[in-house]
């Protein structure tokens, strides 16, 4: 069974994309073990001389190292991603580099209609970044719009239409997964460009 890591794109104490990854962690328990991660510890990105990691940054790298692939879920702040998220990413390409070809599925959650797409498209740029270089699966988004009425009691999403798209979404990241695990001839390249790479020198 493929192990997942599902990160909770904000540090907020109440979140419908929570809500959503746990959904997710549930309905597909028959396909993947997902481990929900915060990101509510990380401290803010300083860009530490020493280059010493704090233990919750080193904590989520070894987690998703280990994964087979990633789902963020990230809300949308002024047509943005969270300062939470791209404080979490800094760290996670700072003289490590966890998502390196890693494969990466996207999801967001918004109270609005537009169900997080700007800042997705945002995420997708990050994620593509010389120092995080995920694969991330392309021509998929699941946009989960008012999502303060998204779920029932139980948490579970009360949109049979919804359900079934991310059953789709989800049944082509497993492939997705599959196929990424077979493109890994350019690995060890790609991760001496990435520990090589400098704005700075550029």
């Amino acid at each position: 069974m493929k192990k997942l890591i599902g990160i909770v794109g904000t540090n907020s104490d109440f979140s419908t994309n929570r809500n959503l990854l746990l959904f997710m962690k549930e309905h597909f328990k028959e396909q993947a073990e997902i481990e929900v991660v915060e990101i509510k510890d990380i401290p803010l990105f300083n860009k530490p001389e020493s280059k010493e990691l704090p233990s919750s940054v080193l904590e989520i790298a070894e987690k998703i190292n280990a994964a087979d692939g990633v789902i963020i879920s990230t809300p949308e702040y002024d047509h943005a991603v969270p300062a939470s998220l791209m404080n979490t990413l800094n760290w996670l390409s700072y003289h490590i580099y966890p998502f390196l070809d890693k494969p990466v599925m996207i999801t967001g959650a918004s109270y609005g209609t537009l169900g997080s797409s700007r800042a997705q498209q945002h995420l997708r740029q990050m994620l593509d970044s010389p120092e995080l270089k995920a694969r991330i699966m392309p021509s998929s988004e699941f946009l989960l719009s008012h999502s303060l009425q998204a779920f029932n009691e139980g948490g579970s999403l009360k949109d049979e239409e919804q359900i079934e798209k991310l059953e789709g979404l989800f049944k082509d990241f497993m492939i997705f997964v599959d196929v990424m695990k077979q493109l890994g001839n350019a690995h060890e390249a790609n991760k001496k460009e990435a520990e090589n790479f400098s704005w700075e020198t550029l």
